[in-house]
Protein backbone atom coordinates (compact mmCIF):
# COMPACT_ATOMS: atom_id res chain seq x y z
CA UNK A 1 0.00 0.00 0.00
CA UNK A 2 1.56 3.34 -0.70
CA UNK A 3 1.50 5.79 2.08
CA UNK A 4 0.24 9.26 0.69
CA UNK A 5 0.85 11.32 3.90
CA UNK A 6 4.25 12.13 5.62
CA UNK A 7 5.06 14.06 8.52
CA UNK A 8 8.65 15.90 8.72
CA UNK A 9 9.29 16.51 12.54
CA UNK A 10 11.72 19.58 13.21
CA UNK A 11 12.94 20.76 16.17
CA UNK A 12 11.23 19.86 19.65
CA UNK A 13 9.11 16.82 17.31
CA UNK A 14 10.80 13.92 17.57
CA UNK A 15 7.72 11.34 18.48
CA UNK A 16 5.88 9.74 15.85
CA UNK A 17 3.58 8.01 18.19
CA UNK A 18 0.45 9.51 17.02
CA UNK A 19 0.69 6.23 14.67
CA UNK A 20 0.47 2.97 15.81
CA UNK A 21 1.44 0.04 14.03
CA UNK A 22 5.15 2.12 13.68
CA UNK A 23 7.85 0.06 11.89
CA UNK A 24 11.07 1.50 11.04
CA UNK A 25 12.05 1.76 7.19
CA UNK A 26 15.08 2.72 5.29
CA UNK A 27 14.94 3.86 1.49
CA UNK A 28 17.68 3.91 -0.79
CA UNK A 29 17.90 6.84 -3.41
CA UNK A 30 20.73 8.45 -5.22
CA UNK A 31 21.49 11.13 -2.90
CA UNK A 32 21.62 8.81 -0.22
CA UNK A 33 19.74 6.41 2.58
CA UNK A 34 17.10 8.19 4.47
CA UNK A 35 15.73 6.82 7.54
CA UNK A 36 12.42 6.83 9.11
CA UNK A 37 8.85 5.55 10.16
CA UNK A 38 5.76 4.13 9.16
CA UNK A 39 2.64 4.01 10.91
CA UNK A 40 -1.00 4.11 10.88
CA UNK A 41 -3.62 6.60 11.96
CA UNK A 42 -7.08 5.88 11.53
CA UNK A 43 -6.41 3.41 8.99
CA UNK A 44 -4.24 5.88 6.86
CA UNK A 45 -0.47 5.12 6.32
CA UNK A 46 1.46 7.90 7.67
CA UNK A 47 5.56 8.30 6.93
CA UNK A 48 6.65 9.90 9.80
CA UNK A 49 10.69 11.60 9.39
CA UNK A 50 12.92 13.32 11.58
CA UNK A 51 14.50 16.11 9.88
CA UNK A 52 17.62 16.60 12.57
CA UNK A 53 17.47 12.97 13.01
CA UNK A 54 16.23 11.74 16.46
CA UNK A 55 19.24 12.68 18.82
CA UNK A 56 19.28 16.14 16.62
CA UNK A 57 22.81 15.48 15.31
CA UNK A 58 22.07 17.09 12.14
CA UNK A 59 22.38 20.82 11.90
CA UNK A 60 20.07 22.73 9.19
CA UNK A 61 22.26 23.37 6.73
CA UNK A 62 23.90 19.61 6.52
CA UNK A 63 20.19 18.48 6.01
CA UNK A 64 20.40 16.26 2.76
CA UNK A 65 17.36 17.84 1.71
CA UNK A 66 17.04 16.10 -1.64
CA UNK A 67 17.26 12.28 -0.12
CA UNK A 68 14.78 13.15 2.38
CA UNK A 69 11.89 14.16 -0.57
CA UNK A 70 12.95 11.78 -3.04
CA UNK A 71 12.36 8.92 -0.26
CA UNK A 72 8.75 10.14 0.30
CA UNK A 73 8.63 10.29 -3.12
CA UNK A 74 9.25 6.80 -3.56
CA UNK A 75 6.81 5.39 -0.68
CA UNK A 76 4.04 7.71 -3.35
CA UNK A 77 3.38 10.45 -0.74
CA UNK A 78 1.60 13.19 -2.28
CA UNK A 79 1.03 15.74 0.92
CA UNK A 80 3.36 16.84 3.63
CA UNK A 81 2.88 18.07 7.40
CA UNK A 82 6.12 19.82 8.06
CA UNK A 83 6.66 21.18 11.67
CA UNK A 84 9.22 23.83 12.47
CA UNK A 85 10.48 26.06 15.22
CA UNK A 86 10.59 29.54 14.35
CA UNK A 87 11.68 33.08 15.56
CA UNK A 88 8.84 35.78 15.51
CA UNK A 89 9.45 39.39 13.64
CA UNK A 90 5.77 40.08 13.72
CA UNK A 91 4.51 41.46 17.57
CA UNK A 92 0.59 39.64 16.35
CA UNK A 93 2.81 36.50 15.97
CA UNK A 94 3.72 35.35 19.62
CA UNK A 95 5.12 32.33 21.20
CA UNK A 96 2.70 29.49 21.03
CA UNK A 97 1.36 30.59 17.82
CA UNK A 98 0.74 28.24 14.90
CA UNK A 99 1.60 29.91 11.81
CA UNK A 100 0.71 28.59 8.20
CA UNK A 101 2.77 30.49 5.89
CA UNK A 102 2.16 31.15 2.81
CA UNK A 103 5.06 32.85 1.42
CA UNK A 104 9.27 32.39 1.75
CA UNK A 105 12.16 34.81 1.55
CA UNK A 106 15.23 32.67 0.85
CA UNK A 107 18.42 33.74 2.07
CA UNK A 108 20.16 30.08 2.12
CA UNK A 109 23.51 30.11 0.68
CA UNK A 110 24.87 26.30 0.31
CA UNK A 111 22.34 24.34 -0.17
CA UNK A 112 21.11 21.89 -3.08
CA UNK A 113 17.61 23.69 -4.12
CA UNK A 114 16.79 21.55 -7.17
CA UNK A 115 16.88 17.93 -8.92
CA UNK A 116 17.30 19.23 -12.25
CA UNK A 117 20.77 20.04 -12.64
CA UNK A 118 21.19 19.69 -16.13
CA UNK A 119 22.83 16.96 -18.26
CA UNK A 120 20.15 13.94 -17.87
CA UNK A 121 18.16 15.20 -15.32
CA UNK A 122 17.86 17.99 -17.88
CA UNK A 123 16.88 21.87 -16.88
CA UNK A 124 13.51 22.72 -15.10
CA UNK A 125 11.99 26.00 -13.81
CA UNK A 126 9.00 25.21 -11.82
CA UNK A 127 6.57 27.74 -10.94
CA UNK A 128 6.60 28.77 -7.11
CA UNK A 129 4.05 31.84 -7.09
CA UNK A 130 2.18 29.64 -4.07
CA UNK A 131 4.81 27.37 -3.17
CA UNK A 132 2.70 26.56 0.27
CA UNK A 133 -0.26 24.25 -0.55
CA UNK A 134 -2.86 26.47 -0.22
CA UNK A 135 -6.00 23.39 0.51
CA UNK A 136 -3.54 21.96 2.97
CA UNK A 137 -3.18 25.48 4.26
CA UNK A 138 -6.64 25.58 4.95
CA UNK A 139 -7.42 22.15 6.62
CA UNK A 140 -4.57 22.73 9.43
CA UNK A 141 -6.14 26.73 9.61
CA UNK A 142 -9.40 24.79 10.10
CA UNK A 143 -8.03 22.33 12.59
CA UNK A 144 -6.21 24.69 14.61
CA UNK A 145 -9.80 26.85 14.75
CA UNK A 146 -11.91 23.71 15.74
CA UNK A 147 -9.31 22.91 18.82
CA UNK A 148 -8.92 26.58 19.89
CA UNK A 149 -5.57 27.37 19.00
CA UNK A 150 -4.29 30.79 18.01
CA UNK A 151 -3.43 30.59 14.36
CA UNK A 152 -2.37 32.50 11.70
CA UNK A 153 -3.74 31.45 8.67
CA UNK A 154 -0.43 33.08 6.28
CA UNK A 155 2.78 34.51 6.62
CA UNK A 156 6.35 35.12 5.38
CA UNK A 157 8.76 32.33 6.43
CA UNK A 158 12.51 34.32 5.80
CA UNK A 159 14.37 31.34 5.54
CA UNK A 160 18.46 31.46 6.80
CA UNK A 161 20.93 29.28 6.43
CA UNK A 162 22.25 28.55 9.72
CA UNK A 163 23.18 26.85 12.22
CA UNK A 164 23.70 30.66 13.93
CA UNK A 165 21.19 32.62 14.82
CA UNK A 166 20.44 36.13 13.05
CA UNK A 167 22.18 39.02 13.69
CA UNK A 168 19.59 42.15 15.00
CA UNK A 169 20.56 44.41 11.64
CA UNK A 170 19.81 40.94 9.82
CA UNK A 171 16.24 40.66 11.58
CA UNK A 172 15.38 44.66 10.78
CA UNK A 173 16.31 43.84 7.11
CA UNK A 174 13.98 41.03 6.87
CA UNK A 175 11.53 43.10 8.54
CA UNK A 176 11.57 45.45 6.75
CA UNK A 177 11.10 43.44 3.43
CA UNK A 178 8.08 41.95 5.02
CA UNK A 179 9.17 38.63 6.85
CA UNK A 180 7.25 37.78 9.39
CA UNK A 181 9.21 34.70 10.71
CA UNK A 182 12.41 33.48 10.83
CA UNK A 183 13.53 29.85 10.75
CA UNK A 184 16.54 27.59 8.48
CA UNK A 185 14.29 24.47 7.07
CA UNK A 186 11.77 25.69 4.84
CA UNK A 187 14.29 26.15 2.02
CA UNK A 188 15.02 24.27 0.38
CA UNK A 189 12.24 21.52 1.56
CA UNK A 190 9.38 23.30 0.13
CA UNK A 191 11.26 23.74 -3.50
CA UNK A 192 12.16 19.98 -3.90
CA UNK A 193 8.35 19.10 -3.07
CA UNK A 194 7.15 21.22 -5.21
CA UNK A 195 9.66 19.57 -7.69
CA UNK A 196 8.50 16.46 -7.26
CA UNK A 197 4.88 17.38 -7.48
CA UNK A 198 3.66 16.75 -3.50
CA UNK A 199 1.46 19.17 -1.13
CA UNK A 200 3.47 20.56 1.36
CA UNK A 201 2.71 22.82 3.99
CA UNK A 202 4.70 24.27 7.15
CA UNK A 203 3.43 24.23 10.77
CA UNK A 204 5.14 27.02 12.31
CA UNK A 205 5.35 27.52 15.98
CA UNK A 206 6.65 30.38 17.45
CA UNK A 207 9.12 29.56 19.94
CA UNK A 208 11.17 33.01 20.67
CA UNK A 209 11.05 36.34 19.21
CA UNK A 210 14.09 37.16 17.09
CA UNK A 211 17.36 39.04 17.96
CA UNK A 212 17.11 42.69 18.24
CA UNK A 213 13.35 42.13 19.24
CA UNK A 214 13.56 39.54 21.96
CA UNK A 215 14.59 41.00 25.66
CA UNK A 216 17.74 38.24 25.86
CA UNK A 217 19.76 36.68 24.09
CA UNK A 218 18.82 33.34 21.93
CA UNK A 219 19.81 29.57 22.59
CA UNK A 220 18.56 26.57 21.28
CA UNK A 221 17.20 25.40 24.25
CA UNK A 222 15.12 27.92 24.44
CA UNK A 223 13.79 27.09 21.15
CA UNK A 224 13.96 23.43 22.42
CA UNK A 225 11.77 23.52 25.49
CA UNK A 226 9.03 26.17 24.34
CA UNK A 227 8.54 22.82 21.52
CA UNK A 228 7.85 20.64 24.25
CA UNK A 229 5.88 22.94 25.76
CA UNK A 230 3.70 22.94 23.33
CA UNK A 231 4.13 19.49 22.03
CA UNK A 232 0.68 17.84 22.54
CA UNK A 233 -0.47 21.08 20.98
CA UNK A 234 1.32 19.80 18.25
CA UNK A 235 0.46 16.45 17.90
CA UNK A 236 -3.11 16.88 18.10
CA UNK A 237 -3.04 19.90 15.58
CA UNK A 238 -1.37 17.24 13.04
CA UNK A 239 -3.74 14.19 14.30
CA UNK A 240 -6.61 16.23 13.42
CA UNK A 241 -5.27 17.44 10.00
CA UNK A 242 -4.76 13.82 8.67
CA UNK A 243 -7.90 12.68 9.94
CA UNK A 244 -9.67 15.86 7.39
CA UNK A 245 -7.14 14.90 4.67
CA UNK A 246 -8.71 12.78 2.09
CA UNK A 247 -4.83 11.04 0.84
CA UNK A 248 -6.45 10.46 -2.70
CA UNK A 249 -7.27 14.16 -3.43
CA UNK A 250 -6.09 16.08 -6.80
CA UNK A 251 -4.12 19.25 -6.52
CA UNK A 252 -2.51 21.55 -9.01
CA UNK A 253 0.92 21.12 -6.63
CA UNK A 254 0.24 17.26 -8.38
CA UNK A 255 0.79 18.00 -11.36
CA UNK A 256 3.44 21.15 -11.49
CA UNK A 257 5.58 20.01 -13.94
CA UNK A 258 2.84 19.44 -16.31
CA UNK A 259 3.51 23.03 -17.99
CA UNK A 260 7.60 23.51 -17.35
CA UNK A 261 9.89 24.24 -20.46
CA UNK A 262 12.77 22.39 -20.55
CA UNK A 263 16.13 24.51 -21.58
Amino acid sequence: MEVKIAVIGGTGVYDPNIMTNIRDETVGTPYGEVQLKIGNYRGKPVAFMNRHHEDHSVPPHLINYRANITALKKLGVKNILATGAVGSLNPAMQPGHFIFVDQFLDFTKCRQHTFFDGGMSGVVHVDMTEPYCPELREILSHAARSLGFTSHSSGTYVSCEGPRFETAAEIKMYRLLGGDLVGMTSVPEVCLARESEMCYATIAMVTNYAAGISPSRLTHQEVVDVMMQYGENIRKLVMQAIHWLDPDRRCDCHSALDQVKLG
